[in-house]
């Protein structure tokens, strides 16, 4: 929920602060670069304590900087306060992953990664629409003041319920440093095509997400009400599907799913990148299928990239997957600013462009997951 909500604000950014795309593209990749720089650290520290007790102070320190942001008076202000929320939010998103991975086996992960991704689908349909109703009804700090108040409560719950899990240390601390588990990964071939997929899934995917809110508004004619109901019903359908896709990843494997979403996802990603001023309606049938393929073609390849790697290094290797991921989601938010730029009436112009990109990006994605194996112990 933290790391949507600056994409649909894109537009309250730029005019609240007066900044440019390449500017609110730097807004989004700060939480990103940030994420990447702490799971380098996690790569080797992570899998050094228990999952509660780690769990637990990154999501403390997550939520904490989410509230702070609502502190923020000026543009760099947030810039730095969103780049320090990241260096816990990265680790956290490779913890959970990891967690997931050591409690389900890779005959039944599909189905698990289906409803965690349901309930990121469950945050987009809830959160974002909260978020911006918020930003429009009050102030934009809104969002982040509610946003980590619930993280505050959620921590409370996890403090209370979550299991201690400490089976990854049942062969006593692993005896790493940077140099070794870099090694160990780059001497593996598998894992490094694991994490070569993993980037360009995550290029491929970002790569148009963070301009949707402000080209809906500004090219295509939405206005607040209608960018709130294009989250809101994305994320809700994919709530749905995503478990359902989990299963049929399950049961028919993991190219035949991911390559049937893979090739539907083009359709509504060339479609939203060209979208001229339509009806809401025909409009949010096409962002609706984004929402829907876009988590179709993720699911799969996940549960299989999870598999690439034993359970006794796997915290370090997903946080080190996680580290490249958030580069890449940096990287694309960086390349989009860099193509996307504005016209005299302050539309956006070469939106298609990055489409196109994200198209070959995808395809380069395929293929590097075809190229993967379950390792053992999974």
């Amino acid at each position: 929920m933290d790391s949507m909500i600056m994409m649909p604000l894109g537009d309250v950014f730029m005019s609240e602060f007066g900044i440019n795309p390449s500017q609110f593209s730097l807004l989004v990749s700060a939480y990103a670069i940030g994420a990447f720089l702490s799971c380098l650290a996690g790569a080797v520290y992570v899998d050094r304590f228990d999952r509660k007790r780690a769990l637990s102070i990154l999501y403390a320190g997550f939520a904490l900087g989410t509230l702070a942001c609502a502190l923020a008076t000026n543009y760099y202000a947030l810039l730095s306060i969103r780049f320090i929320t990241g260096l816990f939010g990265g680790v956290l998103s490779a913890l959970v992953l990891s967690v997931v991975a050591d409690t389900f086996t890779f005959e039944r992960r599909g189905r698990a990664m289906g409803i965690l991704m349901g309930a990121f689908s469950a945050a987009s349909a809830l959160g974002v629409p909260v978020g911006l109703y918020l930003a429009d009804h009050f102030i934009w700090q809104a969002p982040f003041l509610f946003i980590g108040g619930f993280g505050l409560c959620l921590l409370a719950l996890i403090l209370v319920k979550f299991p201690t899990m400490r089976g990854h240390l049942e062969e006593g601390l692993p005896e790493k440093n940077f140099v070794s588990t870099f090694s160990s990964v780059l001497k593996d071939r598998n894992q490094v095509n694991a994490l070569l997929a993993g980037i360009a899934l995550v290029l491929g995917h970002f790569l148009i997400i963070p301009f949707i809110a402000p080209y809906m508004m500004r090219n295509v004619g939405f206005d607040t009400n209608a960018l709130t109901a294009m989250y809101f019903v994305g994320g809700l359908v994919t709530v749905f599907t995503s478990p359902l896709i989990g299963r049929l990843t399950d049961r028919f494997g993991v190219m035949r799913v991911m390559s049937g979403f893979l090739f539907l996802s083009f359709i509504p990603v060339v479609a939203i990148t060209n979208m001229p001023p339509i009806g809401v309606t025909l409009a949010l049938l096409f962002t609706t299928a984004f929402f829907v393929t876009g988590t179709g073609r993720m699911i799969p390849p996940q549960t299989l990239i999870s598999a690439a790697v034993g359970p006794e290094t796997r915290g370090s290797f997903m946080s080190l997957k996680g580290a490249l991921q958030q580069l890449a989601i940096a990287l694309s938010a960086a390349i989009g600013g860099v193509i996307v730029v504005f016209d005299e009436q302050e539309k956006l112009l070469n939106y298609e462009w990055v489409g196109y990109l994200s198209i070959v990006v995808c395809l380069l994605a395929l293929w590097l997951v075809s190229r993967l194996k379950v390792a053992e112990g999974n």
